[in-house]
């Protein structure tokens, strides 16, 4: 919980019964590798936060699995457009490594909304920081270089870099496994 809100305060002044309130609607979960929190189809019933471990968030197109997260320790995550909708996910969220969560379901995302004063405002920031980074991320893809992507990702994730698969890795950069290998080879670190 520490965690979560020393995230939430550094975005965000809160009183204690803002605090309260988080405590209050967020349940930890610890949860091992490789299990999968959401499955195409379902309906994404919480937002996470996650406090431990690592995360993917992928779909399967035609039988392969294309990347779209690749989720750091203190990070919010969710299938957004399902939570906000209540409609079936088309992607699924699965644990890389041993995680420990922090959840809050729909239901009390909404009581949280109308209870507290900063909530709101507080999801306005993380959405716009998460869609800043998906903006980014696809200007990387028209104006970088599969070996300049790769570099610029093990420069602000380097734990990712250090414990995510090469597959995996691979699919998020946009690339195939082989050829980021090679690219690996021409990098020292």
């Amino acid at each position: 919980m520490k965690n979560l809100l020393n995230y939430i305060q550094s975005r965000f002044t809160l009183t204690d019964e803002d605090t309260r309130l988080v405590q209050h609607y967020f349940i930890t979960e610890h949860v091992p590798a490789q299990t999968k929190l959401l499955e195409a189809g379902k309906v994404e019933r919480y937002v996470y936060f996650l406090s431990e471990g690592i995360v993917k968030g992928y779909q399967n197109l035609d039988g392969k699995i294309v990347v779209q997260h690749l989720v750091p320790e203190q990070d919010f995550f969710t299938s957004l457009d399902s939570f906000m909708s209540e409609t079936p996910a088309p992607d699924y969220y699965e644990t890389i490594t041993d995680c420990k969560l922090l959840k809050i379901s729909k239901p009390d995302y909404n009581l949280l909304q109308t209870q507290s004063s900063f909530w709101s405002d507080f999801i306005k920031t993380v959405t716009n920081e998460h869609l800043n980074c998906k903006l980014e991320r696809v200007k990387d893809f028209q104006i970088l270089t599969a070996k300049q992507r790769y570099e610029k990702f093990i420069k602000q994730h380097p734990n990712l870099a250090l414990n995510v698969s090469i597959d995996n890795i691979a699919s998020f950069l946009g690339m195939e496994p082989q050829s980021l290998s090679r690219i690996r080879k021409q990098i020292t670190f």
